[in-house]
């Protein structure tokens, strides 16, 4: 019977044994299966998550696609309107074009009529090939050659290639003297504006600076023939200021641009850097606001140089200058100091220019002071050129004429040269029109 019991108690254990591994068995399966099938539902879970980021990407592609083709649109019509932009800029070029041609085209017909067109063999021809035997003078806008057309002596002033502002001043030049007359302007014959070519009446005692610095041998200029050289100027340049329908400032005004005749009449020259100055509408001052001066140091209004406005005094100011070397025959540089030191110290008659051996002391001294009166540094200070400088001038003229009378009849029949009498100055009251 106890073997019996063990026996059942073994079997017992073994089978509670087997059944405990069985349990742990059962549980672990169902652990696994757990496990399993969370392992199923986040795989589940990344599929789906992966399909909306899917759907999601296709419709932001689809998106994309759409914005792609509406920017692609857009391009399109932007580059339609671009071409129809720039097809329009095109025909308004063109039509510019043509208006600027016809423009040309009229501006040439219309200075045709004002003045004679020569061609370039005319030139050639007047002044063999513009050979250097031919050639009279040099300046900044080119060579100048002594020529002769249809029997007459001429002056032909040629643009050259490399002047910067040739060819505008070549336009001025035409477009002035070909629409004003006067008998202190130098006369325009003609010109060749293919070629950039101006042609001049002929002045045979060429520049007042060669002759006040006797250049080329050129003969002393009496002091009678300087008074009226003066009045000469004088009254070319208010003739310049007084054209319509606006003012004219010369701006460039020196020796050099004043030519003298045969009979040593003065006449004004290279009105290339010339401008039309408009009228102030506050008061009756003429004023021109510039960016950049022009004309020749020494002979530049001062205040012209520093503010850039233009009035018809800056000619004042350049014509003061002239004035003092007329009468000294000395540089511009310093000159109205020099003569001021020479009044302040009394001995203003050393100033004179020795090669004069009878100037009238008392007389040219009111002619300095004239003189520094227009070259006063404030524009302010400068008397008004037509009621106080010319009544000056001409009143010394006829001055200088009374003495080269007496000069006339005691040359008579003593073989001595005769100075041809000159008439009084031309009107002051001419007007002319120039087109702007």
């Amino acid at each position: 019977m106890e073997a019996e019991l063990r026996r059942l108690q073994l079997e017992l254990k073994q089978t509670m044994d087997m059944y405990n591994i069985a349990c742990k068995e059962a549980i672990t399966e169902k652990n696994k299966a757990k496990e399993l099938n969370l392992w199923k539902l986040e795989k589940e879970y990344k599929l789906e998550e992966a399909r909306l980021a899917e759907e999601m990407a296709l419709k932001l592609v689809e998106k994309e696609k759409a914005k792609c083709k509406a920017a692609t649109k857009e391009a399109e019509a932007a580059q339609r309107v671009a071409k129809l932009e720039a097809q329009r800029a095109r025909i308004a070029e063109m039509e510019a074009l043509k208006q600027s041609e016809a423009k040309k085209v009229s501006e040439a017909m219309t200075y045709d009529l004002r003045y004679r067109k020569y061609t370039i063999e005319e030139l050639e021809a007047a002044t063999n090939g513009f050979s250097q035997a031919c050639k009279i003078g040099e300046g900044g806008y080119g060579p100048v050659y002594l020529g002769e057309i249809d029997h007459t002596r001429v002056a032909i002033k040629v643009l050259r290639p490399d002047a910067a502002q040739g060819r505008l001043q070549f336009q001025k030049e035409v477009e002035i003297l070909s629409c004003i007359r006067h008998p202190n302007m130098v006369l325009l014959l003609g010109a060749c504006p293919e070629y950039g070519c101006l042609v001049y009446e002929y002045m045979a005692n060429g520049s007042l600076e060669d002759c006040l610095f006797r250049r080329c041998n050129k003969q002393v200029i009496p002091w009678q023939l300087r008074f009226r050289i003066a009045a000469d100027i004088c009254t070319g340049l208010l003739f310049l200021h007084q054209t319509k329908p606006e003012p004219l400032v010369h701006r460039d005004l020196k020796p050099g641009n004043i030519l003298l005749d045969h009979n040593y009449v003065g006449k004004i020259s290279d009105v290339g850097l010339a401008r039309l100055v408009p009228q102030s509408g506050s008061d009756s001052v003429t004023q021109y606001c510039m960016t950049a001066t022009a004309g020749t140091f020494c002979y530049i209004d001062p205040e012209y140089q520093q503010t850039g406005m233009l009035v018809t005094k800056s000619d004042v100011y350049s014509l003061g200058v002239i004035l003092l070397q007329l009468i000294t025959a000395n540089p511009p540089m310093g000159l109205t100091l020099q003569v001021e030191k020479a009044i302040e110290m009394g001995n203003f008659a050393q100033i004179l220019d020795p090669a004069v051996p009878d100037w009238p002391v008392e007389e040219a001294l009111k002619f300095a002071k004239l003189g520094l009166l227009c070259a006063e540094m404030r524009r302010k200070d400068r008397p008004d050129l037509g009621k106080v400088v010319l009544p000056e001038l001409n009143r010394l003229s006829e001055l200088a004429q009374d003495s080269m009378n007496g000069i006339m009849r005691s040359s008579r029949g003593a073989g001595g040269v005769i100075l041809p009498r000159q008439g009084q100055h031309p009107s002051l009251k001419l007007q002319v029109s120039i087109a702007t």
